[in-house]
């Protein structure tokens, strides 16, 4: 723009004079910023210290082995073959010994097993109790607890299978039952009444297959 005065003119000078003090200004304030982040910049290095690259550690990172499938299966066959493998009509009778105390010990097996088991000469290591279970429950909760005892390597276990006093006339509806299917299983070698302290009449304690 033209001046038509001399304070024109002087208004001219001043605000260009304005203007270059403000990007002085600006200048000198970007620069001090710089600065500032150029020392903490510096600053940091200097804490961190030297760095280097990691080392090649040389091994080899595997892909994690897959979840086994479940063996549905082999647990339906595990099914089938509780359902199959004892029957409620097979006849002990001939098989157990009625000495002080029932017991019967598989073909083959001393008659010295079972007087040790009664005598304690085993501890026991775990019991199921069948009080109250209907006849079908009761036989595949006892086929279940026997094949788990075997996997896991026990030897003696506790069957509780109750005196019947419960029961219409008294009469003792699981034992008879117990007895026949604890004969089916191979994997019992023998069993005999549990002493006064651990059942007695209500209970028969088993020696079952080494693993």
């Amino acid at each position: 723009m033209k001046a038509k005065s001399l304070q024109d003119l002087a208004d001219m000078r001043k605000h260009l004079a304005d203007r270059e003090r403000l990007a002085r200004e600006q200048a000198a304030r970007e620069a001090e910023t710089r600065k500032k982040q150029e020392a903490e910049k510096n600053l940091f290095q200097r804490a961190a210290g030297k760095v280097e690259p990691l080392r090649s550690h040389g091994r080899v990172h595997h892909a994690p082995e897959p979840v086994a499938p479940i063996a549905v299966q082999r647990q339906l066959d595990d099914q089938r073959v509780l359902r199959e493998s004892i029957s409620d009509e097979f006849d002990t009778s001939t098989l157990m010994e009625t000495d002080e105390a029932l017991s019967y010990r598989r073909p083959g097996v001393g008659i010295d097993v079972a007087r040790k088991l009664r005598r304690g000469h085993w501890t026991i290591q775990a019991e199921i109790d069948l009080h109250g279970l209907r006849s079908d429950d009761a036989r595949e909760a006892l086929a279940t607890f026997l094949r788990d005892a075997v996997r896991q390597g026990l030897r003696c276990v506790r069957v509780v299978h109750g005196k019947g006093l419960g029961s219409p006339g008294k009469t003792p509806v699981l034992k008879g039952k117990v007895h026949g299917w604890l004969v089916q299983k191979n994997e019992v070698l023998a069993f005999v009444q549990a002493r006064g302290d651990e059942g007695g009449a209500g209970a028969v304690v088993v020696l079952l297959t080494p693993t």
